[in-house]
């Protein structure tokens, strides 16, 4: 396999590093986001205790990496295994002074209430990541190569780490051997097996095929603020011939969980905009208890300008 792990500190952009170091490398991204909803499908509604968790999310990257080349992007995926020759382990790392920045410009905040979430997030991230890895911080011997914020943005950092991935040749050298894996989900079903959980090998990485740029693009903002998404997961009759037959059905397209909650992206000519508009009117009509949020052209210009993402796609 060829597995860039990227982790970081709060607000320091790591995330968004993770997106472009995937999509130059062509990698699968593996985000918190993703992992919870593989962790659900894997063990169950049950809650995986924080001492099992490293166990149970190296068990399930390990399985993916024999089919994919894979970027984790998780605070701590730098301790998710020990050194091996196919893996790649950075860090991002950012002064607090750009971490609040960061957060000003996010939440819209001034300097001082961005100081107090900062630090109520670091001490959340330093909580989580010793209950799960055994340390509240990164040693530096932990790490590969890291990579200082300060003088560099996102893409230049993503550029760095892909010519890192192709100097280290990781690509070339295939994908995790099923004898690989194998000894490895032995000790890690050693290790959940004293907590009493059995991973019922469930968690796939399904490849979504996205139907425009746009939606892409949404979908990478989602996992950038680790926000659980469904692309497409359902499709509602809205009218019937007389025969009792759907003659008209509405497809949104996103379903995020956590909020109930369905989008519908709309990017294209006013036309297209208008029956889409008439859609979503008898959506509510016959479906008053679905919750459908519509995103315009402009907001969608809003959120490109906002995050910096590529205008090609509108």
């Amino acid at each position: 396999m060829a597995l860039l792990t990227i982790s970081g500190e709060p607000a320091s952009r790591f995330e968004e590093v993770a997106h472009g170091a995937a999509q130059r490398l062509q990698f699968e991204l593996v985000t918190e986001a993703r992992l919870s909803h593989w962790i659900a499908e894997e063990f169950g509604d049950a809650p995986v205790p924080d001492r099992a968790w490293r166990s149970a999310v190296a068990s399930i990257v390990a399985r993916l990496a024999t089919e994919h080349h894979l970027v984790v992007a998780l605070a701590g995926a730098e301790s998710l295994f020990d050194p091996l020759p196919l893996l790649l382990r950075a860090g991002i790392v950012a002064s607090e002074m750009r971490r609040e920045g960061n957060l000003m410009l996010d939440q819209r905040q001034e300097r001082a209430a961005a100081k107090s979430d900062l630090a109520r997030l670091d001490a959340e991230a330093r909580r989580l990541r010793k209950s799960r890895f055994g340390r509240g911080a990164a040693l530096p011997t932990d790490l590969d190569i890291t990579l200082n914020a300060e003088h560099m943005d996102a893409d230049q950092m993503a550029e760095v780490l892909r010519a890192a991935v192709a100097a280290r040749c990781l690509a070339e050298q295939g994908l995790l051997s099923p004898a690989a894996e194998a000894k490895l989900q032995f000790r890690l079903r050693l290790d959940l097996a004293r907590h009493g959980i059995v991973p019922a090998g469930r968690a796939q990485l399904k490849p979504v095929v996205f139907c425009h740029p746009s939606e892409e693009m949404f979908a990478n903002l989602l996992d950038f603020y680790r926000i659980q998404w469904q692309y497409e997961p359902r499709s509602f009759p809205l009218q019937w011939n007389q025969d009792g037959n759907v003659s008209e059905a509405f497809t949104p397209d996103f379903y995020l969980p956590e909020f109930d909650l369905y989008v519908e992206l709309t990017t294209m000519k006013q036309a297209l905009v208008t029956r889409k508009n008439r859609k979503i009117k008898l959506l509510r009509a016959v479906y008053p208890h679905i919750n459908i949020q519509i995103f315009y052209q402009k907001d969608f210009q809003d959120l490109v300008f906002k995050y910096g993402l590529r205008a090609a796609a509108l």
